[in-house]
């Protein structure tokens, strides 16, 4: 995929994520590793439903701006996307958003660690949630190290959701899978609660990932909270 193709693609998921719902007024933001070590990234200060191609930057690893419309600026939250890259060299793009249902999950402080539906088991098994960080700080990044080693999708305390994958297709289905997962987890616990997969259908669930040509990384079988 060339430049032009990956920025057409980049602002298709951001309006998808605002039609979604999954961000209001200047929420959420979007990067992509480009082939020479550099990334494309959302500017700060936009709403994703008005982000076009020429708003859009390339930026280098340590935020210095090589290509961008003037007045636009990368967000603060991009720290949190360069410790992903940083940690993972298998990691192409990375998705941040507020979708209303995980986000639910993150201000209740609960992680989403109960392995209930088939789709969430294969693609990203438990959901942790990193500890409460003030944004454009480096406390985000830190708050989220300790889990990008066996995690591709995370919740953020009070905040919101981020995932990660290879490619930035990939990484936006897993927002669709995280918050699809969430909010039939809330509907399920109206009906008296989510009762998960049996522990042997589970891991050969995990299992059917080569399958299934599933990339990035898998917690296996791990709960955060206590029943």
């Amino acid at each position: 995929m060339n430049i032009g193709e990956l920025k057409e693609q980049v602002c298709d998921i951001c309006h998808k994520m605002w039609q979604l719902g999954w961000v209001a007024s200047n929420d959420g933001n979007v990067s992509v590793k480009l082939e020479d070590g550099t990334f494309l990234v959302t500017p700060t200060g936009i709403s994703k439903s008005y982000i076009t191609p020429e708003k859009l930057l390339i930026i280098t690893n340590e935020c210095s701006i090589i290509e961008g419309a003037p007045g636009y600026r990368p967000s603060s939250e991009i720290k949190m996307h360069l410790r992903c890259y940083q940690d993972r060299d298998d990691v192409g793009a990375v998705v941040h958003a507020h979708p209303p249902a995980a986000t639910a999950f993150a201000v209740a402080h609960l992680p989403m660690d109960r392995y209930t539906t088939i789709e969430s088991v294969v693609t990203m098994g438990s959901v942790p949630l990193a500890p409460y960080a003030t944004p454009s700080t480096s406390e985000v990044p830190e708050s989220i190290a300790p889990y990008l080693q066996e995690h591709d999708v995370l919740l953020l305390e009070n905040h919101g959701a981020l995932a990660i994958a290879c490619d930035l297709l990939t990484a936006y289905y897993r927002m669709e899978t995280l918050e699809l997962w969430a909010k039939t987890s809330i509907y399920a616990h109206i009906l008296g609660g989510a009762k998960e997969i049996s522990r042997e259908n589970i891991d050969r669930l995990c299992r059917m990932r080569s399958d299934y040509k599933v990339t990035g990384r898998h917690p296996g079988y791990k709960h955060y909270r206590e029943e």
